[in-house]
């Protein structure tokens, strides 16, 4: 029972914040949080911070509880990277490192990363990079952020690198999900338009348009 409670309760807070927080997180100094990891590890020794995965370089963090923060990550000229060890910190550091970007807003959850006012494909001012709909005419490439909206189960959306494309396959890197760095998604055409098949993707962000 206590194990089921907790599968679920990491399903519900799936990796996702950023910025300012409205989620009731307990700090890891303390004692309720000490009790949490306690109970939370049991299935896992492994040390929060360790890198598991890498994608062009960057390293995927293991985060420990979905809900873990550690600190805010920012980088020596100020640059805010995001909450240690969430996704949203992974995918703005991948953009740091390789691309030298950085987002106007650099705040906000995952979904905030998909600007819902834009219609069809255009440019994302708040996060400066080039935004294309899940279905739309823009094939997924790698090195693309892709973000997924938010469901009943979680709230705050989660972000993703695209890792490899094929003709029927998108691969992701993914931070914050335990140990599954990786997840692979079908990749749908129909007349020059392409679909990731998962209901809750958005769509993608992209240097080039």
């Amino acid at each position: 029972m206590r194990f089921t409670f907790l599968l679920l309760f990491c399903s519900i807070f799936h990796c996702n914040i950023d910025g300012f927080l409205n989620l009731d997180i307990v700090s890891p100094t303390t004692t309720k949080s000490k009790k949490a990891r306690k109970s939370i590890n049991f299935y896992d020794n492994t040390k929060v911070g360790t890198v598991l995965d890498q994608l062009d370089g960057i390293g995927v963090y293991f985060n420990g509880p979905i809900t873990n923060v550690i600190g805010r990550n920012v980088t020596a000229d100020g640059y805010n990277l995001g909450l240690k060890y969430q996704c949203v910190e992974f995918v703005k550091r991948y953009y740091y490192e390789r691309y030298g970007h950085k987002m106007p807003d650099s705040y906000g959850h995952a979904k905030d990363f998909y600007d819902t006012s834009i219609k069809g494909h255009g440019f994302n001012r708040k996060r400066g990079l080039f935004q294309h709909p899940n279905g739309g005419a823009m094939i997924p490439k790698h090195g693309d952020l892709v973000v997924f909206g938010p469901s009943h189960l979680n709230p705050f959306g989660h972000v993703a690198i695209i890792s490899k494309v094929t003709d029927s396959s998108v691969e992701m890197v993914q931070q914050n999900v335990a140990k599954n760095t990786r997840a692979t998604y079908r990749l749908q055409s129909y007349n020059s338009y392409y679909n990731i098949a998962e209901p809750d993707i958005l769509g993608w962000l992209s240097k080039n348009n």
